[in-house]
C-alpha cells in the first residue's frame, strides 16, 4: 500500500502555533542554501522541522541543514531499499508505531527483538530499518506531540550487545538528538536485563543530559512502565500476530519504494556550501581513533 501523505493544511489546521508565513520564510531560505536539496524538501518536511523545534524559525534552519548533511553522511540512509540485509533486520527486530497513546499524549514507536539468535543481529540494519519505518510515517501522520521510543530488552543477551557497532551506535544518538525531525518526549528499556549497566555504559557517552533524564529503565516483572503508559495498551500480541505485523510493515516498506528513491535525493552537495564543505569528522573530530573492538568482561 502507497504512503498516504498527509495534508500541510490539515497540519495548519491542526497547529495553532505552527504559522504559515515563517514555513514561507524557511523555504524562501532553503533557496538561497546552494547545497541543500531545496528542489526535493517538502512544506511538510518543513512543518515536521519547524515544529520539532518548537516553532523557532533560526533553529529550524539549523537543523535543517544538519538533518540533510548527516543523511548525506551516514551509512544508514544509504541504499535505501528492501533488501536481504533489511528482511534480516526485521526477522530480528519489530519496529512499530503503535495506535495509542501514552498517558501524556505521545504516540510510542515500540520496538522488540523477535528472534533470540545474536548471530543473526546486525545493528547497523536494524538502525537503518528504525529510520525508514520512521520516515514513512512521519509522512503519514504527520506532527504528532511527542514520541516515545519503547525498547523491549526481552531476548537480548550479551551476544547482541557484543554486536552493537559503537561507530553507528554514536551516529544514530547523534541524529536522534541533533537532527531528527521529532520530539522526543519518553524513552523507555522495558524487561532490562540484569546485563543493563553494560549496555548503559556504551550508550551514555553519546546520550546528552537532556535524553539521559527521560530515559527510564524497567525491571522485568516491574510495573514502572504504568506510569507513563498502560501495559495494557502496550502490543499484546502472540508471536503470530508479531509475524503478521512484521509482513506488513516489510509489505509497506517494499511497496513504497518510489518514497525512498524521492527521499534518496534530498542529499547535500558539499562541494556548494557557502563557506567551506561538512564532512563526518566536522560531527565527529577523531572518531576514526575513537573505538575499539568492543569486549564484553
Amino acid at each position: 500500500m502507497a504512503v498516504s501523505v498527509i495534508s500541510v493544511q490539515k497540519e495548519y489546521e491542526k497547529l495553532r502555533n505552527v504559522k504559515q508565513e515563517d514555513i514561507k520564510e524557511i523555504m524562501a531560505w532553503l533557496g538561497t542554501q546552494p547545497h541543500l536539496p531545496h528542489q526535493y524538501i517538502t512544506e511538510l518536511d518543513v512543518i515536521l522541522a519547524y515544529h520539532s523545534c518548537a516553532c523557532d524559525t533560526e533553529v529550524t534552519k539549523r537543523v535543517i541543514d544538519v538533518n540533510y548533511t548527516l543523511r548525506t553522511l551516514f551509512p544508514f540512509y544509504q541504499n535505501r531499499k528492501m533488501d536481504k540485509c533489511l528482511e534480516n533486520a526485521f526477522q530480528t527486530w519489530l519496529i512499530v508505531p503503535l495506535s495509542n497513546v501514552t498517558k501524556k499524549g505521545y504516540k510510542p514507536i515500540y520496538c522488540e527483538l523477535l528472534d533470540a539468535d545474536p548471530q543473526k543481529f546486525v545493528y547497523g540494519d536494524v538502525i537503518k530499518a528504525f529510520f525508514m519505518v520512521m520516515d514513512l510515517w512521519q509522512y503519514e501522520e504527520g506532527t504528532v506531540p511527542g514520541v516515545a521510543l519503547i525498547v523491549n530488552l526481552d531476548r537480548v543477551s550479551l551476544g547482541h550487545i557484543s554486536k552493537v557497532d559503537l561507530t553507528i551506535a554514536q551516529q544514530f544518538f547523534y541524529f536522534l538528538q541533533e537532527a531528527m525531525f521529532v520530539c522526543l518526549k519518553e524513552f523507555h528499556f522495558i524487561n532490562a536485563p540484569t546485563f543493563i549497566d553494560k549496555l548503559l555504559a556504551m550508550v551514555r557517552p553519546f546520550m546528552k543530559d537532556e535524553l539521559l533524564d527521560i530515559l527510564k529503565v524497567h525491571q522485568t516483572d516491574v510495573n514502572t512502565l504504568d506510569e507513563y503508559i498502560s501495559t495494557n495498551d502496550l502490543l499484546k500480541a502472540n508471536k503470530e500476530n508479531k509475524e503478521a505485523l512484521k509482513d506488513t510493515i516489510c509489505s509497506r516498506l517494499a511497496a513504497n519504494s518510489t518514497f525512498f528513491e524521492d527521499e534518496s535525493k534530498q542529499r547535500v552537495e558539499e562541494s556548494k556550501r557557502p563557506g567551506g564543505s561538512k564532512s563526518m569528522s566536522t560531527f565527529f573530530p577523531g572518531l576514526e581513533n575513537s573505538f575499539r573492538q568492543l569486549e564484553i568482561d
